[in-house]
Order: structure tokens, then C-alpha cells, then sequence
């Protein structure tokens, strides 16, 4: 039943997602899945204009060292299939990409924090917004559930890192087809970027400080 289930993974579902206007996310020497159950359970697929969008932001960050992992996208059927734990990811607009760390020097890794690249947070500092204080004072208690989500926290001497974040940040704004990016408002603080295709999410999602999010317009 395994290889069965393997050979449709990627024999079949390829194809017939074409029709459904989806594509696999393009898989290159700088951009890859941060968690390979990603493409087991076929979470990678979106609409082609998305993986332009990588592309051209690889390009853009030759010669930083930075790779693009990415998280979950769309499943490669359906408009309007819910991709749980999500609650927009549904038609292939939208995908999550992982931040960006350093090591203990200040090097810039592309190693990530968590086995599955959600639920570990970078929380806010005393001056920055405390996004998810608010939210969960509104009742809002799924705002930040995907700390149960992690599969096991690793390379826990590597820290969030601004600048290689911010680097990401900025070659995946330099596309005019992005339509938004959500991020947790402390970390667009700090990133210092005056973009207003960076939005807040709203507190009916899940926070936004493990990862980012960009969808098509």
C-alpha cells in the first residue's frame, strides 16, 4: 500500500493537480521543504504565480547564503478543502515559509529550530507589541496551539535572526504578484520594513512569530 501511496504521490497527483490550475512547489539547490512530511502528504502545491514568486526571490538573495524552506501550501485538489490545521489554506495562494537563524557567532544558518518549522516562537520584548496577550485576552485560546505542534524542538542553540529574516522578507516583497505577507506585528516592528502588504492576520488565525505567510493577491 506504500509504494502504491508513493507512486501517486508523485506519478499521478502531478498530473491530475494541473488541472485543478496547482503545481508542485519548484524544488531547487535554495529552496527546499523544511520538513519533508510537507511533500509526503502532498501540502506543497500551489498556483504556478506562487512559485514564480520564489524563484525570483532566489535570485534575489544570490550570494547571501539564505535558502527558502518552506512549510505547508495547498493540497493539489479542490478549491475550498481545508488544509488543517489551517484555516485559509485552500485554494493555492497561499504558502508558509520558515524564518531565518544564526548560530551562537551570529552566523546565518539554515538549519531551523523545530522538526516540523512551526511552534517555536520568537516572542516579544517589553517594547515591542504583545500581539498574542491581546488575542488571548479576547478568548482567543488557539492563538499560539501550534506550540503543541513542533515534533520536537532541535538546534536549540541557534536564535531568531532580524537580518537574515529581514533579507528574506524583503526578496519575497520585491515581486509585484505578492499579494500579502502576515507576520506577528512585534517581528514587523522589528524588521523595520514600511510595507503595507505586511498585514496582521487577525486573532481568529494562529501567531505568526515561528513563520511567515504570503499569498497571491
Amino acid at each position: 500500500m506504500l509504494g502504491l501511496y508513493f507512486l501517486g504521490t508523485y506519478l499521478m497527483v502531478p498530473v491530475l493537480a494541473g488541472l485543478f490550475g496547482r503545481e508542485r512547489i519548484v524544488t531547487t539547490q535554495n529552496i527546499s521543504p523544511t520538513n519533508y512530511m510537507t511533500v509526503f502528504l502532498n501540502r506543497n502545491y500551489v498556483r504556478p504565480e506562487l512559485n514564480h514568486i520564489l524563484l525570483n526571490a532566489e535570485k534575489s538573495l544570490k550570494g547571501t547564503g539564505i535558502e527558502i524552506g518552506y512549510l505547508d501550501a495547498s493540497f493539489p485538489f479542490v478549491d475550498g478543502f481545508p488544509l488543517l490545521p489551517h484555516l485559509s489554506h485552500k485554494d493555492g495562494k497561499k504558502l508558509d515559509i520558515s524564518l531565518m537563524y544564526e548560530n551562537e557567532l551570529g552566523e546565518l544558518t539554515n538549519d531551523k529550530v523545530s522538526v516540523s518549522g512551526y511552534g517555536v516562537f520568537e516572542e516579544a520584548n517589553d517594547m515591542e507589541i504583545q500581539q498574542t496577550s491581546l488575542c488571548k485576552a479576547k478568548g482567543y485560546f488557539q492563538y499560539d496551539y501550534p506550540k503543541y505542534l513542533t515534533l520536537g524542538r532541535i538546534n536549540e542553540n541557534l536564535k531568531y535572526s532580524n537580518k537574515g529574516t529581514r533579507q528574506l522578507v524583503q526578496a519575497l516583497l520585491s515581486d509585484a504578484d505578492l499579494g500579502k505577507m502576515f507576520i506577528e506585528p512585534h517581528l514587523k516592528q522589528r524588521l523595520k520594513i514600511n510595507d503595507s502588504r505586511i498585514a496582521f492576520h487577525g486573532c481568529r488565525a494562529v501567531r505568526h512569530d515561528d513563520h511567515i505567510h504570503i499569498q497571491l493577491r
